[in-house]
């Protein structure tokens, strides 16, 4: 069985509080985009796990797909093992929660093929034990998110009338690094409410709290943003933490002149 994980772009992003155990409370809007892995899984003799495509750092045993196979199998203990293929296309590093994608995407796979009769709410459940933003890709429809960022209110927000492009610069930004640099701060007008005006007007309204410190220590992201923007963006952002940057506009630009150091998705 094969499914094809997509990514997503955070739409704003306001770090408000760090919480007692050690998280941040936030507020975001999660949007799905078409930029996508292919996530295959078979059953076989043992569990096994091989990727191919963007190379994926770490030990495989800290693959949120593993991590979520024996999730499943604490409470499915009669679970066979499988073989399960990753071909990685989404960028690592680039804000886009691509790990979380392919997590989110093998619950509902695994659930599918064995029949394990998960609704949509319990399988959030357990996505959400794997990672903040892991839960919204079980229904992978647009969220107001909050608290970790893994809470949720549908928000009304539909982006198909434009052309989202995404570009990633060569640069890496983790998890760590970009919080490290935040200085979390309660918002007076929150992005639920943001969002609902027009898009010609969140370029004055919606930021990305990252964008200050990560800009500083990462020039070319900045310069990608400017780059969109004088190319006609209608908004532009640094998704999530970074490092990949996207616009917003009513055309498809020609972004050739970034093509030559950037990775450039089209309408996505």
């Amino acid at each position: 069985m094969i499914v094809f994980p997509n990514a997503k772009i955070n739409i704003g992003l306001n770090i408000i509080a760090r919480r007692p155990d050690g998280y941040h409370n936030l507020e975001t809007v999660f949007y799905p985009i078409k930029i996508n892995d292919v996530l295959e899984v078979i059953e076989a003799d043992e569990l096994i796990f091989e990727s191919s495509g963007i190379s994926i750092p770490g030990d495989v045993n800290d693959n949120l797909c593993i991590k979520g196979y024996y999730l499943l199998k604490k409470d499915f203990p009669k679970l066979p093992p499988v073989k399960i293929h990753l071909h990685k296309n989404i960028p690592i590093g680039a804000g886009l929660g691509g790990g979380s994608s392919n997590a989110a995407f093998f619950i509902k796979l695994m659930n599918e093929k064995f029949e394990l009769g998960l609704d949509a709410d319990r399988m959030e459940d357990y996505a959400r034990i794997l990672g903040a933003d892991c839960a919204f890709f079980i229904n992978n429809k647009p969220v107001f998110a909050f608290e970790k960022g893994d809470e949720f209110e549908p928000v009304k927000i539909d982006l198909s009338a434009y052309k989202i492009v995404l570009v990633m610069p060569d640069a890496h930004v983790s998890t760590a690094e970009a919080y490290r640099g935040v200085k979390p701060a309660p918002v007076k007008e929150t992005l639920y409410d943001l969002v609902q005006m027009p898009l010609a007007d969140w370029k004055r309204h919606i930021r990305n709290d990252f964008e200050g410190h990560i800009f500083n220590a990462h020039p070319v992201i900045r310069g990608v943003k400017a780059s969109l923007y004088e190319s006609g963006a209608l908004y532009a952002s640094m998704s999530g933490s970074g490092a990949s940057v996207f616009g917003i506009f009513k055309d498809t630009p020609d972004l050739s002149h970034l093509e030559e150091s950037c990775q450039v998705f089209y309408d996505v």
